[in-house]
């Protein structure tokens, strides 16, 4: 079973960047399909964005095209989500997902591995 650890979250003002980074434990990486989920006190988690096995295709939330890239590096075992123009209404806990699913996946309920979550707090 694949293990996950994000990093990278911490406090930014409105307008700043952060990268998260999610290391994966996998050497088989490329087996699946991963994915970036948020949560915000109160509400219920939100998926973000997507990427493909080859990393070549992506999907992301309506909410944060434009200013999110997620990206992978094989060689590294490693996710990210370069996150810019942070807005208020980003801050949340931030999680990564694993799934040897088809692509795309939207869903939290379709990823089988989890993230332990790292927190990114916007301030205005």
């Amino acid at each position: 079973q694949v293990q996950l650890v994000e990093s990278g979250g911490g406090l930014v003002q409105a307008g700043g960047s952060l990268r998260l980074s999610c290391l994966a434990s996998e050497r088989t990486f490329s087996r699946y399909v991963m994915g970036w989920f948020r949560q915000a006190p109160g509400k219920e988690r939100e998926f973000v964005a997507t990427i493909s096995r080859r990393g070549g295709t992506t999907d992301y939330a309506d909410s944060v095209k434009g200013r999110f890239t997620i990206s992978r590096d094989t060689a590294k075992n490693t996710v990210y989500l370069q996150m810019n123009s942070l807005k208020p209404e980003d801050t949340a806990v931030y999680y990564c997902a694993a799934d040897q699913g088809t692509w795309p996946r939207r869903q939290a309920i379709q990823y089988d591995y989890w993230g332990q979550g790292t927190q990114v707090t916007v301030s205005s």
